[in-house]
């Protein structure tokens, strides 16, 4: 259960959504419905990232202990690394450019709280975990976990809360931020506005890294 709560949280560095929630805090005015639209969005990403979590360990359940010698193998172990790698090495080439790009493209229809809000996150939460691998990761750790069904289903509600428990926190901290724009808080997130690019890289060490690890200990 450790690991499917280690790699939830590691999916939990959505850069793409943390981008748009920081984008809105400095978009609408500080009259606006920011609080409406961000717990609209993340609610839908959050429906989202559940559903896929479901029908997800409903196929590695169907798969049974294939699952688990997939996760017993070294092969995982060398997968983690090669992914953690992989990651590394996009993170440093990656520019800003194309997400921010993304970012305003998003942002269009969230301008006022509506179904469309729900529906942009639902996309993203799709989107972010269906080609996140600690997402699939997590998931095979829980499949295999030993608990009986009704656990581990019960527990995909905890599980896709974690996994946007950083989107959370940062809608929270951009929220005390606009409430606050000279406080301790504002020049921290002016700080990170600057730094975008910084940000995002840092995030994504931060996950290569991890997986690296997760692999050696995995081959040991």
């Amino acid at each position: 259960m450790f690991q499917a709560v280690s790699f939830a949280l590691l999916d939990s560095l959505n850069a793409l959504l943390i981008g748009v929630i920081v984008a809105l805090g400095v978009m609408l005015p500080r009259t606006g419905r920011y609080r409406r639209i961000v717990t609209l969005l993340i609610a839908g990403d959050w429906l989202g990232v559940l559903l896929l979590a479901l029908v997800t360990l409903l196929i590695f359940d169907g798969l049974g202990d294939l699952v688990q010698q997939a996760l017993e193998s070294p092969v995982f172990g060398i997968l983690l690394i090669v992914t953690g790698v992989i990651t590394l090495v996009l993170t440093a080439r990656n520019s800003e450019n194309g997400d921010s790009a993304l970012v305003r493209k998003l942002l269009e229809p969230l301008q006022t709280p509506s179904a469309k809000t729900v529906g942009v996150g639902f996309l993203l939460g799709v989107i972010q975990s269906a080609t996140s691998f600690p997402f699939f990761f997590g998931l095979g750790y829980l499949s295999t976990s030993g608990y009986g069904p009704a656990v581990r289903y019960i527990g995909l509600f905890f599980y896709a809360s974690l996994a946007l428990s950083l989107p959370a926190i940062s809608a929270f901290f951009v929220g005390m931020v606009r409430a606050y724009p000279y406080s301790l808080f504002g020049r921290a997130f002016e700080y990170m506005r600057t730094r975008q690019e910084l940000m995002v890289k840092l995030a994504g060490y931060v996950v290569a890294v991890a997986l690296t690890v997760f692999g050696i200990s995995a081959l040991l």
